[in-house]
């Protein structure tokens, strides 16, 4: 099976992008951490925020102090370059075309464990209530024990590539009231070239649900599961709302103009990256999109919301920040030479990692500072029965950013 198609659709659009910048300066660049011999393909952060995990084409992980940007460890072993990598506070896992996932000792860097059993490139790899999951281009998905290695399951049933990965428990969508007297399961939920997601049973490797719709492969997925929903990105240019109860479509969002690569759920907004060079920003309730994000050059390949601020990654080698409420391009990171695969925030300080090889480190203090919210009286403005925040300022067009709607009430952070 050839992974032609994954490789030049997914986010992972590595090696996609310009072989130069042509975005504006930022002085805020604190280090450049060239250690790496080839595209880094993603950045995982812990948990405890101690640590950075590196994966790249040069077939090396590479952990990293963020007290200092170090590298203080390199994980060698893998025979082929790595696609993606989760981080815990004592544990490291990564996934790789050699077919493998492998887990790591985070204080050694030692390996631990390899876990075999998919045929093709793993291109996606979770880590949740001692499960560790696999999405690979065999067409299937695999479930394992974290701690003693044990194969539990193989998700038969795509028919194609599976590209994205999330988890979730009954319990997690369902009322308290409503799990009186039953078990709690949990489930996984797959994206696939085959324009299908389908949602499964961990325990038993049975399919619960089928989500029919997209004409386009499944490029992204993230769960809302305080509402029982998810959503969907594909390569159609269209998102798609799912009850993950019933597996019922509620909402198709169509103004993206071409594949939708990266969804990010905040409070009652959805972001989504795309080919079309944009980001959108959506009202979840009801579809509208009410923002739109418009200086990127190429692909907008990742995106992260963080206090208040929106920092989106692009194929023309540039980082940016807007302001979420008002709708400002507040700064732009210039440096890569190549796509930004992957952004993580802590501490005040951005990280980009790029198919160049590089990852930076950028001061992001003084936007964080901006963008800080003013102290309000000590009143809740939460309705009794909702866990969203209200709708409740004004804004105008801003640089970098147009207004869907006229009039339409600004993005709200969640209160």
């Amino acid at each position: 099976m050839s992974p032609t198609l994954t490789e030049t659709a997914h986010a992972g659009l590595r090696r996609m992008g310009s072989t130069g910048s042509t975005c504006g300066t930022s002085s805020s660049l604190v280090k450049v951490c060239t250690d790496h011999k080839g595209g880094i393909n993603w950045v995982s952060l812990s948990p405890d925020g101690c640590h950075l995990l590196t994966a790249s084409e040069d077939c090396t992980g590479r952990l990293w102090r963020t007290s200092d940007n170090q590298c203080c460890k390199v994980l060698c072993g893998h025979g082929s370059y790595i696609t993606f990598c989760h981080l815990e506070n004592e544990a490291a896992f990564t996934c790789s075309a050699d077919q493998t996932v492998r887990k790591w000792e985070v204080s050694t860097g030692e390996c631990l464990m390899v876990y075999t059993g998919h045929t093709s490139i793993v291109n996606r790899i979770l880590v949740s209530k001692g499960y560790i999951f696999s999405g690979s281009y065999d067409r299937t998905a695999r479930s394992w024990n974290v701690d003693t290695g044990q194969s539990l399951q193989e998700f038969q049933g795509h028919r194609n590539c599976v590209l994205t990965l999330s988890h979730f428990s009954s319990y997690d969508v369902l009322e308290a009231l409503d799990m009186e007297e039953k078990e709690v399961k949990e489930f996984l939920v797959t994206g696939s070239t085959d324009c299908t997601i389908k949602i499964w049973e961990v325990s038993s490797g049975c399919c619960y649900q089928t989500l029919r719709g997209h004409v386009g492969a499944i490029l992204c997925v993230v769960l809302d599961t305080s509402n029982g929903e998810l959503y969907s990105g594909s390569m159609d240019c269209t998102i798609r709302r799912w009850n993950m109860v019933t597996g019922d479509q509620l909402t198709v969002f169509r103004h993206h103009q071409g594949s939708i690569i990266c969804l990010e759920i905040v409070g009652r907004h959805l972001y989504s990256g795309s080919v079309d060079r944009t980001v959108k920003c959506w009202l979840t309730d009801t579809g509208d999109c009410v923002r739109t994000y418009k200086t990127h050059k190429h692909s907008v390949s990742t995106l992260k919301y963080h206090a208040g601020i929106l920092f989106t990654g692009s194929g023309d080698a540039c980082a940016r920040a807007f302001n979420t409420k008002s709708g400002t391009l507040q700064r732009v990171f210039q440096g890569h030479s190549f796509i930004i695969n992957c952004i993580q925030i802590h501490d005040n300080f951005l990280y980009t990692a790029s198919h160049d090889g590089a990852l930076r480190v950028w001061d992001i203090k003084d936007l964080c500072q901006q963008n800080k919210p003013p102290i309000k009286k000590e009143r809740s403005l939460k309705s009794k029965t909702s866990h969203k925040g209200s709708l409740s300022h004004i804004f105008n067009n801003k640089v970098g950013c147009s207004l869907e709607v006229s009039g339409q009430s600004d993005p709200a952070e969640l209160v």
